[in-house]
């Protein structure tokens, strides 16, 4: 199977999404590379086991039912050939029996499914902080006191959670990696919607439109608008 890689790159970490039914692996895999991770896939056992081993995956989203073999088995050999990455397993099957042979044989997390995206990105999120032992300092964003962590998927602005859309979150993350610098709209337009997106700039008025209600109902307003160029967040460089 031909993956299609971020271009943008994966600062979030790598992943590997196993599934045997092409939609989940074309859903979840860009919706994770829309989120900042690097994403690989794979369709069946057999792939699992050589992309593992090529790619080095920080976690493994990892389907229990494939059609040449069982995802359990799967991670158990790549255990035992000393590749302990984290899984969180895919699962039909949520009966108290099928979960806790999962978990027992050292998964480290399951879906159910049908799932939500929101769901897999928490999901993911908190597995990698409790794998990777402290939360790194450079998944999280600080501008005044509005706080985003990319590893979390969480933004908080004076103590309050604020929830996002995917969309919204990735804007507010672009912006932020930029604090203090104009972001052309073009150039949002290419990050957030990504390098294939046949959109016009009045989308990005839109979503910044949506930031600004959520972030200015708890605090002066943090987005500025450069007429004729762009956004900037925080205070602009000189």
């Amino acid at each position: 199977m031909t993956d299609q890689q971020d271009p943008r790159g994966g600062a979030l970490g790598r992943l590997l999404v196993v599934d045997d039914e092409p939609a989940i692996i074309d859903t979840v895999g860009r919706f994770l590379r829309f989120i900042g991770y690097e994403v690989r896939t794979a369709g069946t056992a057999q792939e699992a086991l050589t992309v593992t081993r090529d790619f080095l995956p920080e976690l493994i989203l990892l389907d229990i039912m494939l059609p040449d073999g069982d995802g359990i088995e799967v991670m158990r050999r790549l255990r035992t050939d000393g590749l302990p990455h984290a899984v969180v397993f895919l699962t039909a099957r949520d009966t108290r029996e099928d979960l806790v042979k999962a978990l027992t044989a050292g998964g480290d997390d399951y879906i159910t499914k049908p799932f939500g995206l929101d769901e897999v990105a928490a999901r993911i999120g908190a597995v990698l902080r409790r794998t990777r032992g402290p939360a790194r300092e450079d998944s999280v964003l600080r501008v005044d006191d509005l706080e985003l962590d990319a590893a979390g998927h969480t933004v908080w602005r004076a103590g309050t959670p604020v929830d996002l859309s995917p969309t919204e979150f990735r804007l507010l993350r672009y912006l932020m990696l930029h604090n203090g610098r104009v972001v052309p709209r073009a150039q949002l337009l290419d990050h957030v919607w990504s390098y294939d997106f046949n959109g016009d700039d009045t989308v990005v008025a839109t979503y910044i439109s949506y930031l600004r209600r959520k972030l200015d109902a708890l605090g002066p307003p943090l987005i500025r608008t450069r007429r004729g160029v762009g956004y900037v967040i925080g205070e602009p460089e000189c």
